[in-house]
C-alpha cells in the first residue's frame, strides 16, 4: 500500500476561501457590477449579478422548503439552459438541499436507454423532486411513474416568484452539496459524494494555486455542460468561491459553431477558458481561417484541457490555427481529474503551455516509459504523451503495481491520489466505495482512480484505463492510441472510434469499431487493418464500419467501449461483411476480406 504521501486533512477547512458554497454566495451579495452573463440560445445575452444571483437562489430555496423539501433530502436537476440550471442548482444548495444534476435530452432518439439511466439516478439518489424545464418536460415525464420516491417534476420556470422569506437552514462544511454521478464510460452511473469541504478545497487548489486567478480581471468563458463536474464546478463552483466573474455559453451552440467559444473569448476578453481535447480540435478543423483574422485572443492567459485523453498534436493544430488571433500557445493548461476526487488532481505550472514525453512504444507495451533520445514523436515506434502536471498543496499523488506497492519513475502503473479534495465515496454504495476508496498503514485515504500512468520528477503522465487495456500476447495496447491512429484516416469520423480487447480461442484480440462519412466500408476495412498493424504490430481480429452516430457515447460525449463490445458480442454492431484477421502474429496484417 502506498504511504508516506501527507496528511488528508480531511477535518479542517482551507484558509484562501470560505468554507461552504452557501457561505461563498452569501460573500458576493454586495456585488453589483459582477458576475454571471448566461448567452441565450437566440443569441441574447443576460447579465446577472452576483448579488441577483443569490437573491434569486435565496428565492428558490425557500420554494423548495414551501413544497416540503427539506434540509438533506435529494433534487434531482434536468435542465439544459445554463442560467435556469445555475439559478436551481444553487437554490437547492442555499437550502441545505441535495441537487443532483442528470443529462438533459433533447429528442426521443434512444429514449428509452435514456429514461433507463434517468431513472437510476434518480431511484439511487432517493430524488423525491425532479426540476426540468418546459422544453424538456416531455423527456422526462415517463420516468415518474418509474420510480416510488419521485413525488413530483417541476418547471424551474415556475420557481422564484414568490417570496418565503429569510430561511433557517445552516449548512456546514461536512454537509453533502450535491451528488455528481459519474458519466458511466465503463459502467452504469454512479454518484459521487461531495461536500462543501471537498468543494473549497478543490476550487482553492484549482482556482488559486493551479489557475493563479485573479479577481481584479480574470474572466471565465465557457461552453461545457453543467450537469458534469468540469463545468459545474469549474466554472460555476470555484468562481463563486473565489470571485471570478464568468460568460456561459448553451453547449448546443458551441457544437453548432465552434467559432462561437472564440467569438465571446474576444468580445467579453475572456482571460480563463477549458476544454476537452475534442472541442480543440473541433475550431482547428472547422473555424475558417478568414474568421480567425477577426478575432484577438490575446487576453486569453488560460486554456485549459482535461475530461480525455490530451493530444500534444491538436494543441499544436490549434495555437497554429489560432496564432493570426495573437493566442500564445504558453496559456495551454493540460490538467487531469475526475469527479471522485471533486474535480482536479493535477495542474501544469501556469504559462508552462503542453511539454510532453516522447517515449517507445514498444517499451510502453511492458509497462516502461522509455524516453526516446530523438524526441521525434512522428518517428516510428514513436509514442508522444502530453505531461499533466503535479498535485496541489495539502494533497497527494503516486503510481502503485497491482499490490498497491510504489513504482519508481517511469514505471506504469494506476494513479492514487488523496487530500481533502478526494470524495467520501459512492453514494449507498459499499462496496464500490470500499474497492475504490482505501485507507494505508497510517489512516491515509487513497483514491484508486482506474488510470493507468507514470510520474517523471512528481509530474504525471497518463496512458488509459485500467479497465480498458488490451493485453494480446502479454503485450499492452492502450485503446486510446489505437483509436487515434484510426481517427486519422481520411474517410472515417474523427473521434467516433472504438477500439477494445475480445476472447476469441481462449486468447485476447483486438476489435475496432469505426464509424464512416461514406459507403465506402470495404476499402475502409482494409485500411484500419493496416493502419493499426504499421503502428503496432498489431493484427485486428476484426473491423467493423458502422453507420454515423451508431457508437453509443456517455453524456458528456466518451465512447461507451464496454457498451460498444456488448453489442458487439449481441452482433448489434452491424458485424456484416466485416474484416476478419487472425490476429496470430505480429506484423500480419490480418485484413483479408
Amino acid at each position: 500500500m502506498a504511504s508516506g504521501a501527507g496528511s488528508h486533512h480531511a477535518s479542517r477547512d482551507p484558509q484562501k476561501v470560505p468554507p461552504t458554497l452557501a457561505e461563498a454566495i452569501r460573500k458576493l451579495a454586495h456585488h453589483e457590477d459582477r458576475g454571471f452573463v448566461f448567452v441565450r440560445a437566440d443569441g441574447s445575452e443576460r447579465f446577472c449579478s452576483f448579488r441577483e444571483l443569490c437573491i434569486e437562489s435565496e428565492k428558490r430555496a425557500g420554494d423548495l422548503h414551501a413544497r416540503g423539501v427539506k434540509k438533506g433530502d435529494r433534487v434531482a436537476i434536468v435542465v439544459p439552459d445554463p442560467e435556469n440550471f445555475v439559478l436551481s442548482f444553487l437554490g437547492a444548495v442555499m437550502g441545505g438541499v441535495v441537487p443532483v444534476p442528470i443529462s438533459p435530452q433533447l429528442s426521443f432518439k434512444n429514449a428509452e436507454t435514456y429514461h433507463d439511466t434517468v431513472a437510476h439516478i434518480v431511484k439511487a439518489s432517493g430524488a423525491s423532486l425532479l426540476l426540468t424545464s418546459s422544453g424538456t418536460r416531455q423527456y422526462v415525464d415517463p420516468v415518474l411513474p418509474r420510480v416510488d420516491t419521485l413525488k413530483a417534476v417541476l418547471d424551474v420556470e415556475e420557481m422564484g416568484k414568490v417570496d418565503h422569506g429569510k430561511l433557517d437552514v445552516t449548512v456546514d462544511p461536512t454537509d453533502l452539496a450535491f451528488l455528481q454521478f459519474t458519466s458511466g464510460s465503463t459502467s452504469r452511473p454512479k454518484g459521487v459524494v461531495v461536500t462543501h469541504r471537498n468543494l473549497a478545497w478543490n476550487s482553492q487548489s484549482f482556482m488559486i494555486e493551479g489557475l493563479e486567478k485573479d479577481s481584479s480581471f480574470d474572466k471565465g468563458v465557457s461552453w461545457l455542460p453543467l450537469f458534469h463536474d468540469m463545468g459545474l464546478i469549474g466554472f460555476v463552483i470555484g468562481p463563486l468561491f473565489t470571485d471570478i466573474p464568468v460568460v456561459f455559453l448553451p453547449t448546443a451552440s458551441f457544437v453548432r459553431n465552434p467559432r462561437v467559444w472564440l467569438d465571446k473569448i474576444h468580445t467579453h476578453r475572456g482571460t480563463i477558458t477549458y476544454a476537452p481535447n475534442f472541442a480543440y480540435q473541433l475550431v482547428a478543423k472547422r473555424v475558417k481561417e478568414k474568421d480567425v483574422g477577426e478575432l484577438d485572443l490575446s487576453c486569453l492567459r488560460r486554456a485549459g484541457c482535461g475530461a480525455e485523453p490530451i493530444q500534444a498534436r491538436t494543441m499544436r493544430e490549434f495555437a497554429e490555427k489560432l496564432a493570426p488571433a495573437k493566442f500564445d500557445p504558453r496559456a495551454f493548461l493540460p490538467s487531469y481529474g475526475m469527479a471522485e476526487a471533486t474535480l482536479a488532481i493535477t495542474f501544469v505550472p501556469t504559462m508552462s503551455g503542453v511539454r510532453s514525453d516522447v517515449i517507445e512504444k514498444a517499451q510502453l507495451e511492458s509497462g516502461k516509459a522509455t524516453p526516446r533520445e530523438d524526441r521525434d514523436a512522428l518517428a516510428e515506434g514513436a509514442q508522444e504523451l502530453v505531461n499533466c502536471g503535479r498535485s496541489f498543496p495539502e494533497h497527494a499523488i503516486a503510481v502503485v503495481d497491482e499490490q498497491g506497492n510504489r513504482l519508481a519513475d517511469r514505471q506504469v502503473g494506476q494513479i492514487i491520489t488523496s487530500g481533502p479534495s478526494v470524495c467520501a465515496g459512492y453514494y449507498n454504495e459499499p462496496e464500490l466505495t470500499e474497492a475504490a476508496f482505501k485507507k494505508d498503514e497510517n489512516g491515509i485515504v487513497w483514491l484508486y482512480t482506474g488510470d493507468l500512468g507514470y510520474m517523471v520528477d512528481g509530474e504525471v503522465f497518463i496512458c488509459g484505463r485500467l479497465k480498458d487495456m488490451i493485453i494480446v500476447r502479454g503485450r499492452n495496447f492502450y485503446p486510446n492510441d489505437i483509436e487515434w491512429v484510426v481517427s486519422e484516416l481520411p474517410g472515417i469520423r474523427r473521434g467516433n472510434v472504438v477500439a477494445f480487447g475480445t476472447e476469441v480461442n481462449g486468447e485476447e484480440q483486438l476489435v475496432v469499431a469505426a464509424e464512416a462519412f461514406s459507403s465506402e466500408a470495404e476499402g475502409l476495412r482494409d485500411v484500419i487493418a493496416q493502419a493499426v498493424n504499421a503502428s503496432f504490430s498489431l493484427a485486428a481480429h476484426e473491423v467493423v464500419i458502422v453507420p454515423q452516430g451508431t457508437l453509443p457515447r456517455t453524456s458528456s460525449g466518451k465512447p461507451q467501449r464496454r457498451k460498444t463490445k456488448q453489442m458487439y458480442l449481441d452482433g448489434t454492431l452491424g458485424r456484416a461483411r466485416s474484416v476478419q484477421g487472425t490476429g496470430s502474429q505480429p506484423g500480419e496484417a490480418g485484413a483479408s476480406a
